[in-house]
């Protein structure tokens, strides 16, 4: 196990009617700005419930920020918190609510022009970049990215989509309620599925390192995901199911996973080129290049893909090559499972379309990803030949 340290302040309310505690979660003089995604929130009533909660507190909105949130609309929201000043936000929404809203805290406060805050690769945020950051907290309604309990966000800036992390964006507080994803569309929900499946085997399926703790945590996060999947993609109001995906997907990314163990990220990384260029959801994309990957990468994975085949999909029988081999059946089996397709072609994404990827990889900087930094741009164009 490698050195590590690690960090979460934020604090978890979980469970049924835990609005209720809001009021005691925000401090009382606070200026307030609530922020949203593209209408669900308000149309379901919850913004009403939300706002029925703070009290006599000075709240003002910003609605409409996007799916895989965009620089430009963030930065109007960065103006308003700006010009009313803003000392407190509450982002009510799923994970690209609270990654716009990560940066709208952080770039409230910086002096220089918000996009550099974007060209960090991945590094901390300290504050001798940015002073402070804007507090705020969370009411989650989409289980997924586990930027609720985590410091990161993802931000998309033209064909780009950039991360920017900080040790000042963790939340204060994230209240975790199952209910308020009964309304949920089902493909949001196995979409959600699929990035908290990945984001497991992104810090587990890599080369072993005598972690066994993380390695028993994330084989328990997987096995549970599949356990509840078709139940909670078909059952909405299935509360133990939905109650199960949300804590599942706020652990799979809140840094217990990652700690002493290496990460890959490749997944996510070229799946994030295909949303940029192509607007196909993020779980999708990763449905499409996991199992493929894995293909590919078999030979460099292959002790954890036996340990994966074996503890997680209870795999016992054949050579450790046919082990293997029903592992990644199993998986994209479970994705399709749920209504997520596994291939690139049933998104209308041909082999013309992969020099434009690659390219993209390419201006982006990643021409060395992987826990070893092995997949290079040929190894990423085997990787999409294999996910046609």
């Amino acid at each position: 196990m490698y050195n590590f340290d690690f960090y979460n302040p934020t604090r978890i309310v979980f469970g049924k009617d835990r609005l209720d505690n809001l009021d005691q979660l925000i401090p009382g003089k606070a200026k307030l700005l609530i922020t949203y995604g593209m209408g669900s929130a308000k149309k379901s009533g919850l913004l009403d419930k939300v706002k029925s909660n703070l009290g006599k507190r000075t709240v003002f909105e910003f609605g409409g920020i996007e799916p895989n949130p965009h620089y430009e609309t963030l930065m109007k929201a960065v103006e308003m918190v700006r010009n009313e000043q803003i000392d407190y936000i509450l982002a009510v929404g799923g994970g690209s609510v609270i990654d716009g809203t990560k940066f709208i805290c952080l770039a409230s406060h910086y002096k220089g022009e918000g996009k550099d805050l974007l060209m960090h690769g991945g590094a901390p945020i300290t504050s001798d970049v940015v002073e402070e950051a804007i507090p705020f907290g969370t009411v989650l309604t989409l289980p997924a990215t586990g930027s609720e309990m985590n410091m990161g966000g993802v931000i998309s800036l033209g064909q780009g989509k950039y991360p920017v992390m900080s040790e000042m964006t963790f939340p204060k507080f994230s209240i975790l309620d199952p209910t308020f994803t009964f309304t949920l569309p089902k493909i949001q929900v196995a979409n959600g599925i699929v990035d908290a499946f990945v984001h497991t085997t992104e810090q587990y399926l890599t080369f072993p390192v005598d972690a066994r703790l993380q390695d028993r945590m994330a084989e328990g996060i997987l096995q549970t995901l599949i356990e509840i999947g078709v139940t909670t993609v078909n059952e909405p109001e299935n509360y133990d199911a939905r109650a199960n995906l949300m804590w599942n997907a706020t652990m799979a990314l809140n840094g217990i996973l990652g700690v002493g163990v290496p990460q890959d990220w490749a997944t996510h990384l070229i799946g994030h080129e295909l949303t940029a260029l192509y607007g196909i959801d993020h779980g999708q994309t990763l449905a499409v290049i996991f199992p493929a990957l894995l293909k590919v990468q078999r030979k460099q994975k292959r002790t954890k893909l036996i340990q994966y085949a074996e503890r997680v999909w209870h795999i016992t029988e054949g050579s450790e090559d046919e082990k293997i081999d029903l592992a990644i059946q199993k998986t994209r089996e479970f994705f399709e499972s749920i209504g997520i397709k596994t291939s690139l072609s049933e998104y209308d994404v041909g082999e013309d379309k992969f020099p434009e990827v690659i390219e993209n990889l390419k201006s982006h900087g990643l021409t060395a990803i992987s826990e070893t930094g092995d997949i290079t741009p040929e190894v990423s164009q085997r990787i999409l030949e294999t996910a046609l």
